[in-house]
């Protein structure tokens, strides 16, 4: 069960689904009317006496092996050349909110700098952040965001970002192998100075592991060097993550560890910021987190959140179960932190730069929402988590991007209509994963 409280303006209950105690909606704040739908969402109740967050030095709750490891069906990778895809029509949805719609797009995107008009937000996210921090609380956002690639059906993305954007709500986007997405959102993120999360990748045998068979330390200066050089120069450093390696060899945690600790040192002197890992979801081990190297590089990734991060992968491998093992595929990023806490290391920035079901299918537009409303509460209260990255709108895997991407519409008018009442620092969320149990 979650311990703390969706606030909505929106349409949805969490409180309806998971039987938790509501939070007063601010005083201050009269929400645009909504007409309801029948969407069974999550929807806070109007009044509840917040419960309270233990204080920082609370210790965990959980044993250091609290959870085995997940069962994992790997993910295949795509083939070099992607088979033809002509994205489908996109279809604009407004059930959730009233206002100007957003006008049919067919497959051709509209020119670029045309401004498109998007729902006004119904809440005012700066009242509510000054309001609940005057509580002793802070503003939690919606995390979701997508995962995009060279081809699919990215139709609306920059729709998509200028709209959350426009309301203060900071969105989270990984591009795999294009750069053109990534531009136009550090655009977007320097004019507003919304702290935006951008991920790049570069993608292909060479780039995907290190060699495994140099010293680590080696390994880790010709693998940077590697990436160094494929950067695409008009992605900003200071903005974009980026991540240079993908669902490593989890045998080989140790060695990985050095290799992290070795990128690590190179990114932070040549002014990068850089995601580790990538690891597959349901891994590593718990025990991976606790070997002395990987003790060693958390604590610098602890000591510099703005420059080095965690990746990790976060699938159900079921479409029609998102909670499927859960805490051991999703949610496993609080073993991490459970790891940090009893060691005294300051949780580390994490990226969820692959998030979602299957790697070539998801479920149907009301049970995926109501899996990202979920999801939505228990990356909330993390302010370390900064996103999820909700696979796929690229080419292939059975045609993905079309069935995600009608995901695109409500997901942002869920975030522009909801918000979460979390720990204000230093105060933070314990780690309970009976919580947020599905």
């Amino acid at each position: 069960m979650p311990a703390f409280f969706l606030i909505s303006a929106g349409i949805f209950s969490l409180t309806a689904c998971l039987n938790i105690p509501p939070t007063p909606t601010p005083a201050t704040h009269t929400p645009t009317a909504i007409t309801p739908v029948t969407l069974p969402y999550p929807q806070p109740a109007a009044t509840a006496t917040p419960r309270a967050y233990p204080p920082a030095t609370s210790p965990p709750t959980a044993t250091p092996h609290a959870y085995p490891a997940a069962t994992n069906t790997p993910r295949p990778a795509p083939t070099t050349t992607p088979p033809p895809h002509t994205p489908a029509p996109f279809v604009a949805y407004f059930a959730f909110f009233p206002g100007p719609p957003l006008p049919t797009a067919t497959a051709t995107p509209a020119p670029t700098n045309t401004p498109v008009p998007t729902p006004t937000p119904t809440i005012d996210f700066q009242a509510v952040r000054a309001q609940l921090q005057a509580g002793g609380q802070d503003l939690g956002f919606v995390k979701i965001g997508f995962h995009v690639g060279l081809g699919g059906n990215m139709i609306g993305l920059s729709d998509w970002m200028r709209g959350l954007d426009a309301a203060g709500v900071p969105f989270f986007l990984k591009s795999v192998d294009n750069a053109g997405p990534l531009v136009d959102a550090q655009a977007i993120a320097q004019a507003s100075g919304v702290p935006h999360t951008l991920v790049f990748r570069r993608a292909g045998d060479n780039y995907d592991t290190p060699n495994y068979d140099l010293p680590p330390a080696e390994a880790a200066n010709q693998h940077w060097a590697l990436h160094k050089a494929a950067l695409p120069p008009e992605l900003d450093p200071n903005l974009v993550w980026i991540e240079t390696i993908n669902e490593v060899d989890k045998g080989r945690s140790a060695w990985l560890a050095e290799f992290a600790l070795e990128t690590a040192r190179l990114a932070l002197a040549d002014g990068y910021r850089w995601a580790a890992f990538g690891w597959s979801s349901g891994e590593p081990e718990i025990s991976d987190w606790q070997s002395p190297a990987m003790l060693r590089f958390l604590r610098l990734a602890g000591e510099h959140p703005d420059r080095i991060a965690i990746a990790l992968h976060e699938y159900s491998f079921k479409a029609d179960e998102i909670g499927h093992d859960y805490p051991f595929k999703l949610g496993r990023f609080q073993l991490l932190y459970q790891v940090c806490d009893q060691v005294g290391i300051p949780r580390p920035t994490v990226l969820i730069t692959e998030w979602g079901w299957e790697y070539d299918n998801v479920p149907g537009l009301d049970e995926a929402m109501r899996d990202i409303a979920w999801a939505s509460a228990l990356y909330a209260p993390y302010p370390e988590v900064k996103g999820a990255a909700l696979w796929y709108l690229g080419p292939g895997y059975n045609n993905i991007a079309d069935k995600a991407h009608i995901f695109m519409i409500p997901l942002r008018d869920y975030a522009l209509g909801h918000y979460f009442a979390v720990p204000l620092r230093p105060a933070q969320a314990p780690i309970n994963p009976e919580q947020y149990r599905p």
